[in-house]
């Protein structure tokens, strides 16, 4: 056979496994789909009867995983549930509301998540004066110690409930980094309420959809050699031998648990998709002023040995899921090592046969920063991409970042919303995710960003 044909048969073989690969990623989103509507359906149960609330403010995705646990457990004792986002809720659907039970996260210093910041604003913030004794309630706040306005979103609510006159079923339930004593007493409550089941038996925390799983490390490529900045690398790891790959989707996250520190896991967004065979994330590694590496970065970028291996769960995340706008053109906005979860959409979209999204990303200097530039490269020549925005810092004397260029692009970014875009932001809170928000709100208004948020349309996964 000659070269030629060699050539022509390796390019054959090519596309029937990338053509295998997005027939298998539609036919499982089908499948996920029809799931997720008749669990939905099973858990309103008797439309006669008024359906206890359990209403979510989720920013990675715990408290919507949370919710949908509670839903099941009050649904075991026959009562009806209805599973709603705080943005979805009014003042009416309180108002009319016999019982709701809300799960709260906290975002940055004490901030609502964006699960919840419009329902902050147009509700909580506004002149509503009304009383709601009739409406008992139970608040779980989610949060983390190491913060310093520790469950600062779900105190807010739940003092704000109570000047409402809403009824209490019990004092809130704050959970540090989801701790299983805190967690295992709103289990109790749950379990316990008027026609649930009243055995309290332990069960999986909804932040652990999946096991622990040992994972091994397969690859690590450093990604800007030369860099003035903290390494990063690419790492791909695989599921220890005779372990099979588990799913997840495009946006998700992977916890890293640490023997040497088990209190405080790490979460990483996923840069790859199941169809592809491995796990991968991009990990910058820090350096402590002492000189000594991050206990996790450390870890993945320096100290595991090829082959050697770490302890990961995978953790949905609703938040930053394509959900919905699946048929949209995207905007994706990162900075760092926030491209790993803008780049498993723009893998997935490439699977799909969904073309025409904007990627906007910032780092530091082009000659060593152009972080997966060969990739990306290639998704503008596919048509994936129909537009490219790199934004590097330090590359002119006064300092530009994604938020600068994102009001150079205002207009741009008006005429992509008219058609209906998403816009997703993936990276540093502190500075850019803050800075574009900044921004957005500039270029379309509080009233419009307010409606992104609510119908999903403006989605965050940021540290």
């Amino acid at each position: 056979m000659s070269e030629y044909q060699w050539r022509a048969v390796a390019a054959a073989a090519t596309l029937l496994a990338y053509a295998a690969m997005c027939s298998a990623i539609f036919w499982r989103l089908r499948r996920r789909r029809r799931q997720d509507a008749a669990t939905a359906a099973a858990l309103a149960g008797d439309r006669d009867r008024p359906a206890t609330l359990v209403l979510h403010a989720s920013q990675t995705g715990q408290a919507l995983a949370l919710a949908w646990q509670t839903a099941g457990w009050l649904a075991e004792g026959g009562e009806p549930v209805r599973v709603l986002p705080l943005n979805a809720v009014g003042a009416d659907d309180l108002r009319q509301a016999r019982r709701a039970l809300f799960i709260a996260s906290t975002y940055g210093e004490g901030d609502p998540p964006d699960g919840a910041s419009v329902f902050a604003e147009s509700v909580m913030d506004s002149a509503h004066a009304d009383a709601w004794p009739a409406l008992h309630y139970a608040v779980l706040a989610l949060g983390d110690r190491q913060y310093r306005h520790f469950c600062g979103f779900g105190r807010r609510l739940d003092d704000w409930l109570a000047a409402r006159g809403a009824q209490p079923e019990r004092a809130r339930i704050e959970v540090d980094n989801a701790d299983p004593a805190a967690l295992a007493q709103w289990r109790q409550l749950v379990r316990r309420s008027p026609g649930g089941p009243d055995d309290a038996t332990p069960e999986t925390s909804a932040a652990s959809a999946s096991p622990k799983l040992a994972w091994r490390l397969a690859a690590r490529e450093l990604l800007n050699a030369g860099s003035a900045g903290a390494p990063v690398f690419l790492l791909s790891l695989v599921p220890r031998a005779g372990d099979s790959l588990p799913e997840w989707r495009s946006g998700d996250l992977a916890r890293l648990h640490l023997q040497a520190d088990p209190g405080r896991p790490r979460d990483y967004s996923i840069a790859s998709l199941p169809a592809e065979g491995s796990l991968q994330l991009m990990v910058r590694q820090e350096r402590h002023p002492d000189g000594q590496l991050g206990a996790a970065s450390g870890l993945l970028g320096t100290l595991l040995p090829i082959g050697g291996e770490v302890q990961l769960q995978l953790r949905p995340h609703h938040g930053f899921r394509l959900q919905g706008n699946d048929d949209r053109p995207l905007v994706l906005i990162g900075n760092g090592t926030g491209l790993a979860g803008l780049r498993s959409h723009l893998r997935h979209c490439a699977a799909s046969g969904r073309h025409g999204h904007w990627l906007m990303f910032g780092e530091r200097n082009a000659q060593h920063d152009r972080l997966l530039g060969s990739e990306i490269d290639g998704w503008l020549q596919a048509g994936v991409l129909a537009r490219m925005d790199w934004v590097f810092s330090r590359d002119q004397e006064e300092r530009r970042y994604v938020q600068h260029r994102l009001l150079t692009a205002g207009d741009d970014l008006l005429r992509w919303l008219e058609r209906g875009a998403a816009i997703y932001v993936c990276g540093s809170l502190q500075g850019m995710a803050q800075g574009v928000d900044a921004a957005l709100r500039q270029i379309a208004g509080d009233d419009l960003v307010r409606e992104l948020l609510r119908s999903g349309r403006y989605r965050r996964d940021v540290y």
